[in-house]
């Protein structure tokens, strides 16, 4: 039976009103270094989130979640923290922040691909 590999997940979350340290989970940032992998899945409840603060700039924040994802994947538009190896892009996407746009804390755990396991923290933890 193959061993499993070590990868740590993050969730973002949208914290309309940082002083009420109110949140919504919209995406989840997986890394496994074993298998040279970094993504991340988000989705915005737009519904959900005017109901937590009508003044959230939408276009902004799909913005910001977009910069994540050309983190991730180092495109030539991610700046040069996309440059960065992945680990240390990692690092940087799930630093703590007190703006709207944050990561919970890294947890670890093994598996098998990594991409079944982002889809299935995805699914459990923001669908």
């Amino acid at each position: 039976m193959p061993e499993k590999d070590l990868f740590e997940y993050a969730i973002v979350r949208i914290v309309p009103k940082v002083e009420r340290e109110e949140f919504i989970n919209v995406g989840v940032i997986v890394y496994c270094a074993k298998q040279k992998f970094l993504q991340a899945l988000f989705t915005v409840n737009e519904e959900r989130l005017r109901a937590f603060c009508t003044k959230t700039d939408l276009n902004e924040l799909k913005e910001h979640l977009n910069s994540y994802n050309n983190i991730c994947n180092g495109t030539k538009d991610s700046g040069p923290i996309g440059q960065l190896d992945l680990g240390s892009r990692f690092r940087w996407l799930t630093a703590t922040r007190s703006t709207v746009v944050q990561s919970s804390k890294v947890h670890p755990g093994l598996c098998d691909d990594a991409m079944e396991t982002l889809n299935k923290l995805y699914t459990q933890l923001v669908l």
